[in-house]
């Protein structure tokens, strides 16, 4: 037996409020997941990112099961992680949220492989949807990386117990 135990056989022993709060504790960088669907651009904010491999070039994201977005991103096969530069925290509100034009009045260009790459993002990640897998409430996306760019002057937006935050300039002037 490998030591894993499935998740129905787990017993829940701390509720969901429980699990966020200590989970806030960990500091995330903040992202917008974009894409050009069939009626235009379309996008989400996306804390749940990370790199999983080099070789080959990959990272993974997880969008909600309840998300309007995913399907018409996944269904264009490719898209743009966009991540935000500190002073965006309006842009991640506004992509957080559901319907509406989350484009209008957005600074955005087309990267090389057609996805709304965000004006003033710290750094895109140009990618195609390798796989998806099931995660709870939530899915699980490999993606491969087909470029990749950073803006180095720029500092991250940063979410830490439910607050936008930013590094502090000792932090960011040690790199």
């Amino acid at each position: 037996m490998s030591g894993e135990k499935s998740s129905a056989v787990v017993q829940q022993q701390f509720t969901e409020q429980a699990m966020r709060s200590v989970l806030g504790h960990f500091c995330s960088g903040v992202t917008v997941v974009t894409a050009m669907g069939r009626a235009g651009p379309v996008g989400f904010t996306c804390q749940a990112f990370s790199s999983l491999s080099l070789r080959p070039p990959q990272v993974l994201l997880c969008p909600s099961l309840t998300s309007t977005t995913w399907p018409a991103i996944s269904e264009c096969g490719r898209f743009c992680v966009n991540v935000l530069a500190e002073s965006q925290s309006l842009l991640s509100e506004r992509f957080a949220q559901s319907g509406g034009d989350k484009f209008h009045g957005v600074r955005w260009t087309a990267s090389s492989h057609g996805s709304p790459r965000l004006t003033g993002a710290v750094a895109w990640l140009d990618c195609e949807v390798h796989a998806e897998y099931d995660g709870g409430d939530h899915l699980i996306v490999r993606g491969d990386i087909r470029s990749l760019e950073a803006a180095s002057a720029a500092r991250p937006l940063l979410y830490y117990r439910g607050r936008y935050s930013g590094l502090a300039e000792e932090a960011f002037g040690a790199s």
